[in-house]
């Protein structure tokens, strides 16, 4: 029996889903696009800084407490600290529904690299 790496499950979800890049969601941010952007990081992650206006749902947590925060026709922009477990967030919520969602590549650390907005 042959098994996947993480490195394999990152590739496998990011096939299946939307990316877009940090200057990408920047741009939605300045249209003033109605996009939602989660954050996924770990409470600790969060409080060291995050998107303006994004929410914070924990990985751990997004499938029991993403219904309750946003509905499944949002477009929804989600991040993590560099790209791979926002893929598997994404994959998920396509799963639950979600019809409009993207991971941002790079994560957190390609938006402030590239000169994004942060707080807190």
């Amino acid at each position: 029996m042959s098994y996947k790496s993480a490195t394999d499950l990152v590739n496998d979800a990011k096939a299946r889903i939307t990316e877009v890049t940090p200057q990408q969601a920047r741009a939605m941010q300045e249209r003033g696009e109605n996009v939602v952007f989660l954050d996924v990081r770990e409470p600790q992650e969060w409080n060291l800084g995050h998107l303006p206006r994004a929410i914070h749902i924990p990985r751990g947590t997004l499938e029991s407490a993403i219904e309750a925060r946003l509905p499944r026709d949002q477009k929804v922009v989600i991040y993590c600290a560099s790209g791979n477990r926002s893929a598997f967030a994404a994959d998920t919520l396509q799963q639950m529904g979600y019809t409009d969602v993207a991971s941002m590549s790079g994560g957190f650390r390609g938006w402030a690299e590239s000169g994004g907005e942060v707080e807190g």
